[in-house]
């Protein structure tokens, strides 16, 4: 599904944020950061399902160990959501952006820890290996790195934008409030620039370099 074909709610449904007087993100950490544990509970809310979505998109089978996907991004949100005490993000753009980096930085470790306790398994000759190849895994790897790295070359805004819409998959009424935009068309004006930017970022990075013979 294309990002334009992702539903919105229609105009005059509620959504969260100063357009309806409900506790935005940074809000609800504040409260949290206060010891209340039901803000506590309302962040972890808000944030699982989206995370839940960009975890098994992120996180093969194989890597997989005894916590499964939906665990692994509970305990990391509450984790890193309890060790935020004197974090003070300016708007719900740069606490998803926090918080992505850490569900990020978990998923590596998770695959790094299944890699390095990986064993020989037979495989039978008679059945078609359906795996990925090396090599595919490889250049998928390559790719979604230099993506990384382009992404963390964005100045703070495009890089926020691209999380919230992209990574996220959120409605652009989400995006409206995590960037502090006044209607879902800035939204998109503003996801739409980022993207350029990053395409530009990736295709630099894409270029070999070329050593110069003295």
């Amino acid at each position: 599904m294309s990002l334009e074909e992702r539903s919105d709610p229609p105009d005059g449904c509620e959504r969260r944020g100063s357009l309806t007087g409900l506790l935005t993100s940074v809000e609800l950490l504040r409260r949290a950061q206060d010891g209340q544990e039901q803000a506590l509970d309302q962040l972890i809310e808000r944030y699982l399902p989206p995370f839940r979505r960009w975890a098994r998109h992120r996180l093969p089978g194989w890597a997989r160990g005894a916590m499964d996907t939906d665990d692994l991004v509970q305990e990391t949100l509450l984790r890193t959501i309890k060790n935020l005490k004197n974090f003070n993000p300016r708007g719900d753009g740069a606490l998803q952006a926090y918080l992505h980096k850490a569900m990020l930085n978990r998923v590596r470790d998770e695959m790094r820890k299944a890699q390095r306790s990986a064993r020989p398994v037979t495989i039978d000759t008679n059945e078609p290996d359906r795996r990925p190849s090396p090599l595919h895994v490889t250049i998928e790897h390559e790719t979604y790195e230099r993506y990384l790295r382009a992404l963390n070359e964005l100045r703070k805004e495009d890089r926020q934008a691209i999380i919230a819409r992209v990574e996220l998959g959120q409605s652009w009424a989400e995006v409206a409030d995590a960037l502090a935009k006044p209607s879902r068309d800035a939204a998109r004006v503003a996801v739409t620039r980022a993207l350029r930017r990053l395409a530009e970022g990736m295709a630099r990075a894409a270029k070999p370099t070329v050593a110069k013979v003295e």
